[in-house]
């Protein structure tokens, strides 16, 4: 009376396209992902790195803290960067956002 019958369900068939079906919205949500996001990112990633390997002394920079200077020394892996006269201060080459086209400090 209070407990109702429980009957068998029919087998699931192995319908393979209606498992690709169900498959394709994530795989383009993936694929839109990359075009979007991952792909300008390593491009950003990829100009910056020949941004930073093209230094050189001379070069006018803008650094990831908002500092401008010319830069008056070049290493492997450091800059000594101008910032005023007799003013020089040491920084990594990462830390170097833009370069500056020449002229642009005074």
């Amino acid at each position: 009376m209070f407990i109702s019958n429980a009957y068998a369900q029919a087998a699931a068939t192995g319908d393979t396209t209606s498992t690709l079906m169900s498959m394709l919205p994530l795989v383009l949500m993936f694929v839109v992902l990359y075009f979007v996001m991952i792909r300008p990112q390593m491009k950003r990633q990829k100009e910056h790195k020949t941004m930073i390997e093209a230094l050189g002394k001379g070069d006018e920079v803008v650094t990831a803290g908002g500092l401008l200077g010319k830069v008056a020394k070049v290493g492997d892996t450091y800059i000594g960067v101008e910032l005023a006269d007799g003013v020089e201060v040491q920084m990594q080459r990462t830390a170097v956002v833009q370069v500056l086209p020449k002229g642009t400090l005074k």
